[in-house]
């Protein structure tokens, strides 16, 4: 929805209501865009990795192939043979 200036100052109220309930609302000075009208949304916190050292455990063989477990998964239907 585009609106001119004097009719957001105006209806503000209504046009942040549409906004919020998803309307795209462009704010025109002249005829011509000029803003854009949104909902405000918190920003996320940036991550900081590496938060849980000493937190998390792996056991000793958790890198060795099972070659059963492997040989289950390469025979089951989740990947048939390929003709």
């Amino acid at each position: 929805m585009r609106v001119n200036m004097h009719e957001v100052k105006s209806q503000l109220s209504r046009l942040a209501e549409l906004a919020w309930q998803g309307e795209e609302i462009v704010i025109c000075k002249a005829g011509k865009p000029w803003l854009n009208l949104l909902p405000y949304r918190e920003r996320m916190r940036e991550r900081v990795p590496g938060g849980l050292e000493g937190q998390i455990r792996m056991a000793p063989d958790f890198d060795d192939e099972d070659e059963e477990l492997i040989a289950e998964i390469e025979g089951s239907k989740i990947y048939p043979d390929q003709t």
